[in-house]
C-alpha cells in the first residue's frame, strides 16, 4: 500500500510566534515536553499518529492514550505520536492561515502518517472527529480515501457501539488496544504494496478489528434494524474484544509525558486493577472491563516509585474504577502514603466507594488538609438501589458520612442520577430527604463534640441517566427532556436552603449522548450535518448548542426519540450485537428484569459465579493480588488468579 508517509505534502508545520503569541495558553501547541518520543519517520516502517478528540489539557491526562503511546515507541520500528483537537481559537488561525492540523512531537501533518488513531471516550466528541480529519485535509469518509491517506482507527470504550461513527473509520480497535495495536501494527507493515482494501482485509483477520464497511446493514420499515451481515469474507459475524488477561506483565508507562500546562489531572497515576464485578446495571465499564485483574502490591510500588522519579509529579494516585475494592489496599496504601510522602510526593485516590473502608483510606492519604470526598449513593432510596444493583444501604452511606466528619473531613460531594428505570417522585424527593439528613447529622454532631474542624461544605450533582450499550439497561428509554428537567429541578427546590451547592449536568446534553450511545449507523450523518454547522467540543458546556443537534436530526429525517427515548423489544437486533465483549445477552436482559422486580445480584467475588458468561466462554477468570483472609486483604473476598466459576 502507498501510505501517507511519502505524500509529498508532509513535511513539518511552522509555526511563526507572532500566531502563538495570540492563543490562549501557547504551549498546547508546542513540542518538546518531558519524557515525548522524537522519533526519524524514515527509519520507521509504520507512523502512527495518536489522536485525541478534545483539548489538550484533557488528552494530556487520558491514561490509555499514554500507554499506547509507550507501547508503539517502544518498538524500533514505529514512531507514535500525538495530537489534540485546537481550541477555537488557534483553529481560526491554523484555517486562516493554511495550517494544517499535525503531531506535536514533529510537527508533521496528520495527513502524512501512516495512521490516525482517535481515542473515543464520550458520545459528544464526535464531532471533533470530523473537525480534526477536515483540519488535517484528511477525507471524512472512508470510501473518499485514496492510497495516499492515511488509515484512520479508533477505539475506547465509545468505539464498542462504533455504528455512529462508521463511515469516517477504516477500522476499529475493540477493547483494550494494548493488547492489540501490535498486532496491527504487524499486519499493516506486512502488508506493504497491497493495495487499500487489501490491507483492509488484513487487519480484519486481527482479532478485535472491525472493518464497518466489510458488513451491510439493512433496515426494516419501521427504522429498526432487519439485518448486520458481513460481505467480504475476511470478516467475522461478531467481532470479540481484546483483553490484557495479565495486568501484572502488561505494558506501563512509567515515562508519560509530563505537559507544560495544567491539565486537568495533572498528577501521575499507577493503574492497580481493571475491571469490576459490582454489577450497578446502568454501568458500561463494569461490563466491559470484566474480569477483574489485579496488579501486585510489589509491582505496584515499583511503578509508583519510577513514575514518580521520571516525572516529578507532586502527587500519583491509584487508579482503578474503585480503589478501595483493590485486595490488598488495607496494607498498599498508608505503607506507599508514607513511603512517597517522605520524599514530598502525596498519595490520592480518585475513586473510593461510600463505605467507612474507604474513608478510612482516604484518611491514610489526606493526613495534613482533608478538603474533600465524593460519593455517588446514584439513587435516593435503597428500593431504587436494589433496582440498580449498587449496593448500598442507607446505614453504609450514614456510616460513611459520619466516618468523613469524624475524620475531619470539610467537604463532602454526592452523585445522584435522575430517570433510572423503575424511579418514582419518591425516589426523587427521597434525595433531598438523604442530603437534609447528612446535614443535620453534621450540625449534631459539632454540636455534640464528635466532629471538629470548619462547617461541612456540601455539594450535590445531579445528572440525567443515560442507557448505555452492553448493559442490563441496554433496552430500557431515556425519559422525555422535559421529565428530566423536571425531576432535576424538583431536587434543587427541595435542597434549596439547606447550604447546599447544587449542580445539574444540562439534560439536554444527556438526551444527545443517549441518541448517540444507543445509534447506529445512519446516524454519521446527523454527525456529519450537526458538525457542518459549527458543532464542535459538545462536551463543554459553553459550546453546546442543543438546536444545532435538533436541526441536523431534522435535516436527515430521523427523530432523536427513537434511539434515546425508545424502548428495545427483547429480541430486537442492536446496533452493537455483532460486537462481542464476552457477557452474554441472556445474562444482560435477565439482569433488566431482576432490575424490574427490585431483585439484587451480589457481586460475584463475594458469592461465586452469577452466571455472566464471560470467563467460562473465554476461558479467563479474576486475577486478585491477595487471596482472600491473607493478611492486608482490604477488598472483596475471591480466589486469587482463579475464576469464581469454578
Amino acid at each position: 500500500m502507498e501510505g501517507g508517509r511519502g505524500a509529498p505534502d508532509a513535511s513539518p508545520v511552522s509555526l511563526p510566534d507572532d500566531l502563538l503569541l495570540t492563543v490562549e495558553r501557547p504551549a498546547r501547541y508546542v513540542n518538546g515536553e518531558l519524557n515525548a518520543v522524537r522519533k526519524d519517520h524514515g527509519a520507521a516502517a509504520a507512523t502512527f499518529a495518536l489522536a485525541f478528540p478534545d483539548l489538550y489539557d484533557v488528552g494530556i491526562s487520558h491514561q490509555g492514550t499514554h500507554i499506547l503511546y509507550d507501547v508503539l515507541n517502544q518498538r524500533d520500528d514505529v514512531a507514535a505520536e500525538r495530537a489534540y483537537a485546537p481550541w477555537p481559537d488557534m483553529e481560526a488561525l491554523m484555517r486562516r492561515r493554511g495550517i494544517p492540523l499535525y503531531a506535536l512531537e514533529s510537527r508533521r501533518p496528520l495527513r502524512g502518517f501512516d495512521m490516525v488513531g482517535f481515542s473515543l471516550q464520550y458520545e459528544l466528541g464526535y464531532t471533533n472527529v470530523l473537525n480534526m480529519l477536515d483540519l488535517a485535509g484528511i477525507p471524512l469518509l472512508a470510501a473518499d480515501r485514496g492510497p495516499g491517506d492515511p488509515l484512520v482507527c479508533a477505539g475506547g470504550v465509545s468505539a464498542l457501539n462504533p455504528e455512529p461513527l462508521a463511515d469516517y473509520i477504516d477500522f476499529f480497535v475493540l477493547g483494550e488496544a494494548e493488547e492489540a495495536l501490535p498486532e496491527v501494527i504487524d499486519a499493516y507493515i506486512a502488508a506493504r504494496g497491497v493495495d487499500r482494501r487489501g490491507v483492509l482485509r488484513r487487519l480484519a483477520q486481527v482479532p478485535g478489528v472491525y472493518v464497518p464497511s466489510f458488513y451491510e446493514v439493512t433496515y426494516q420499515p419501521d427504522g429498526r434494524l432487519l439485518a448486520f451481515r458481513p460481505r467480504d469474507a475476511a470478516a467475522p459475524a461478531r467481532v470479540r474484544r481484546r483483553l490484557v488477561e495479565d495486568l501484572e506483565r502488561a505494558p506501563f508507562p512509567v515515562r508519560p509525558v509530563v505537559p507544560f500546562v495544567e491539565a486537568v489531572h495533572d498528577r501521575g497515576q499507577v493503574e492497580v486493577f481493571r475491571g469490576c464485578t459490582r454489577g450497578c446495571r446502568f454501568c458500561m465499564a463494569g461490563i466491559i472491563y470484566r474480569p477483574v485483574r489485579e496488579r501486585s502490591p510489589e509491582k505496584v510500588r515499583q511503578l509508583m516509585l519510577e513514575l514518580s522519579r521520571h516525572t516529578g509529579y507532586e502527587e500519583l494516585s491509584l487508579g482503578s474504577l474503585s480503589t478501595a475494592d483493590y485486595t490488598a489496599a488495607a496494607d498498599l496504601v498508608p505503607a506507599l502514603a508514607r513511603e512517597l510522602g517522605a520524599a514530598g510526593c502525596n498519595l490520592s485516590l480518585p475513586s473510593l466507594r461510600a463505605d467507612a473502608f474507604s474513608v478510612g483510606l482516604a484518611g491514610a492519604v489526606s493526613r495534613v488538609r482533608k478538603s474533600g470526598l465524593t460519593f455517588a449513593p446514584e439513587a435516593g432510596t435503597e428500593r431504587l438501589r436494589r433496582a440498580i444493583n449498587k449496593g448500598l444501604t442507607e446505614d453504609d452511606l450514614m456510616r460513611a458520612v459520619e466516618a468523613a466528619l469524624a475524620a475531619g473531613w470539610e467537604r463532602i460531594k454526592l452523585y445522584f442520577m435522575v430517570g433510572l428505570p423503575t424511579e418514582t417522585e419518591a425516589d426523587v424527593e427521597a434525595i433531598a430527604d438523604f442530603v437534609g439528613r447528612i446535614g443535620a447529622a453534621a450540625k449534631a454532631g459539632r454540636q455534640e463534640g464528635r466532629f471538629s474542624g470548619r462547617p461541612l461544605r456540601l455539594s450535590l450533582s445531579v445528572a440525567p441517566f443515560v442507557p448505555k450499550p452492553h448493559t442490563a439497561f441496554q433496552w430500557e428509554p431515556q425519559l422525555g427532556l422535559s421529565e428530566l428537567c423536571a425531576r432535576q429541578d424538583a431536587v434543587r427546590r427541595l435542597t434549596r436552603g439547606g447550604r447546599v451547592e447544587f449542580s445539574a449536568h444540562d439534560a439536554r446534553a444527556s438526551h444527545i449522548e443517549a441518541a448517540f450511545a444507543r445509534g447506529d449507523r445512519r446516524l454519521g450523518r446527523v454527525v456529519h450535518e450537526a458538525w457542518r454547522a459549527g458543532a464542535k467540543f459538545d462536551a463543554w458546556s459553553e459550546h453546546f448548542r442543543y438546536q444545532v443537534w435538533l436541526d441536523a436530526f431534522s435535516r436527515v429525517g430521523l427523530d432523536v426519540d427513537f434511539y434515546a427515548g425508545r424502548r428495545r423489544e427483547r429480541e430486537e437486533l442492536l446496533p452493537w450485537d455483532h460486537v462481542d465483549v464476552g457477557v452474554s445477552r441472556e445474562f444482560l436482559w435477565a439482569e433488566s428484569q431482576r432490575a424490574l422486580s427490585g431483585e439484587a445480584t451480589p457481586d460475584c467475588r463475594t458469592a461465586g459465579c452469577t452466571g455472566c458468561g464471560l470467563c467460562p466462554a473465554w476461558d479467563v477468570g479474576p486475577r486478585l493480588a491477595v487471596p482472600p483472609g491473607a493478611p492486608g486483604a482490604g477488598g472483596p473476598p475471591g480466589a486469587a488468579g482463579q475464576s469464581a466459576c469454578g
